[in-house]
């Protein structure tokens, strides 16, 4: 019986240890680099490039704060 848990014990640890690798290994990107941020001219807030409004060399958060802060210009 000892045996048994001591075996089952063991499975356990390896399965967690295991699982933890694949955890961890997974949080990094390949390249090792993030994408750039850019601040939405009309709010402030920070976004990933690719999910900008680029309109005349500046950064947006959305469409509708492109279209507010042109027409307040």
């Amino acid at each position: 019986m000892k045996y048994l848990l001591l075996v089952i014990g063991l499975v356990v640890v390896y399965w967690v240890f295991k699982a933890y690798k694949i955890r961890t290994r997974r949080g990094w990107s390949s390249t090792g680099r993030g994408e750039d941020m850019v601040r939405c001219a009309q709010c402030g807030v920070h976004l990933p490039r690719s999910e900008s409004v680029l309109s005349d060399e500046v950064y947006y958060c959305s469409p509708e704060h492109r279209r507010l802060r042109e027409s307040a210009q």
